[in-house]
């Protein structure tokens, strides 16, 4: 079985082709089989609700990944990893706050999702070095760099 996913576009947000293959290098590199995760582009209201609901921060964010499991080795015959959320306003400026292309900050903001999906984190300087560097070194391998 493959791993597969869904991109549910409920902002409105039409390019983003190339995350596909973002996405299947990463699940290709990760080695990740038997999984299947969705990534939904919404509005900043709607991501601020969430993260006020989930996590009691009352702002909006960038991106936020609501992982069903955090392992980084999946086995079983069909692991559903989660959903990551990404606001399309926010990658937008973002984009333009660290003056590279939307391609690059949606490129990431997914990646960084994936990851957490998968375990990966940033709580502390060892941990984000290994989440960091795989991030960079992916989009790098893709050409798709600041």
């Amino acid at each position: 079985m493959n791993t597969t996913y869904e991109i549910i576009d409920n902002y409105g947000y039409s390019n983003y082709d190339y995350l596909y293959k973002v996405i299947d290098y990463t699940i290709k590199k990760l080695n990740i089989k038997n999984a299947y995760f969705d990534i939904v582009f919404i509005s900043d209201e709607e991501m601020h609700d969430l993260n006020k609901t989930y996590r009691n921060v009352d702002r909006t964010t960038d991106v936020l990944s609501f992982a069903l499991n955090d392992n980084k080795h999946i086995d079983t015959l069909l692991n559903s990893l989660g959903d990551i959320f990404i606001s399309i306003p926010k990658m937008k400026e973002q984009a333009s706050m660290y003056e590279h292309s939307e391609k690059r900050e949606l490129s990431f903001l997914c990646l960084h999702g994936l990851l957490h999906l998968l375990g990966y984190d940033h709580m502390n300087e060892s941990d984000e070095k290994v989440m960091f560097g795989l991030q960079n070194e992916i989009l790098e391998s893709l050409d798709i760099v600041r």
